[in-house]
């Protein structure tokens, strides 16, 4: 996937990830859609408010696709010995998950940053100066030294199973359209097709894997109320009930879903036309 379309989209992407992020910081149980969020934000701090953290979210997808790509070139190489060609499923998920784990502990740090920036002025009732990025990184070395860039890391490794659920999800959901296809003596799976299973696997892995945003939001925010993240979930669900464990959700999905369903379909264009244009040679 070419970096300029990555960072195309989490550009326009962006307003939902603040939205959501914001949602799953707060404790208070307010029941506001999109809509209202964004009119609140767009009236108190101005369009640019739609847009806070999106330079560190920038600099920190670029890093975790550099750091994740050399870590998984990496951990393959361990298992392509001998000669062998290709991963098997279990290789491919136990190397997907080396190379998140590490990039999740490498990045942490710009993803701290961000959410820092996305909720600094998410309690004032008046226009406050936003942080820059090296202002951020300032503020948390002063309150909170190095390990302060750590933050939320326990569900942050948690969340690297969320592209394994998606994945096998994908994966399952083609097989059993692609089987039922042949039954039925119909075409190959179409760009729509893989649209629409890009957007299902995607739903059910964030669906499964969201309590632990959450609570990786909070904690990156700077939340000192909660000792640990099995801590922070307990406490969550007893004093905001399930809801709780899923503020922001709405939003979340919108960006995260549509983004998966459209790179799903890209992938698989992009894989046609460079099988095209190979066979043409």
């Amino acid at each position: 996937m070419n970096d300029n379309v990555i960072h195309a989209m989490a550009g326009a992407g962006s307003p939902l990830v603040f939205l959501s992020t914001r949602a799953a910081v707060k404790t208070q149980n307010e029941n506001k859609s999109v809509y209202e969020a964004v009119l609140e934000i767009l009236e108190r701090e101005g369009i640019l408010g739609l847009y806070s953290g999106l330079s560190s979210s920038l600099l920190g997808i670029a890093v975790t696709n550099g750091v994740y790509y050399y870590f998984y070139e990496r951990s393959k190489g361990i298992f392509l010995t001998g000669g062998k060609k290709g991963l098997s499923t279990l290789e491919s998920i136990i190397t997907g998950l080396i190379a998140g784990s590490a990039t999740t502990i490498i990045s942490n740090p710009l993803w701290v940053v961000q959410t820092s920036q996305a909720v600094h002025t998410m309690d004032s009732k008046t226009r406050v100066e936003k942080l820059g990025f090296l202002q951020t990184v300032q503020h948390i070395l002063t309150k909170f030294g190095m390990k302060g860039f750590f933050r939320g890391i326990g569900p942050a490794l948690v969340l690297v199973v969320n592209p394994v659920i998606q994945y096998s999800v994908f994966e399952q959901l083609k097989n059993f359209l692609n089987a039922r296809r042949k039954l039925q003596r119909k075409g190959n799976l179409t760009d729509w097709d893989f649209f629409v299973l890009g957007a299902i696997s995607k739903l059910v892995a964030t669906s499964v894997t969201y309590p632990y945003i959450v609570v990786k939001a909070r904690l990156q925010a700077g939340a000192t109320k909660y000792r640990s993240s099995m801590n922070a979930l307990a406490t969550i669900l007893r004093e905001e009930g399930l809801e709780g464990l899923y503020k922001g959700m709405g939003s979340k999905l919108l960006q995260s879903v549509l983004t998966a369903a459209i790179l799903f379909a890209f992938q698989r264009r992009i894989f046609l036309m460079t099988k095209a244009v190979s066979s043409s040679i």
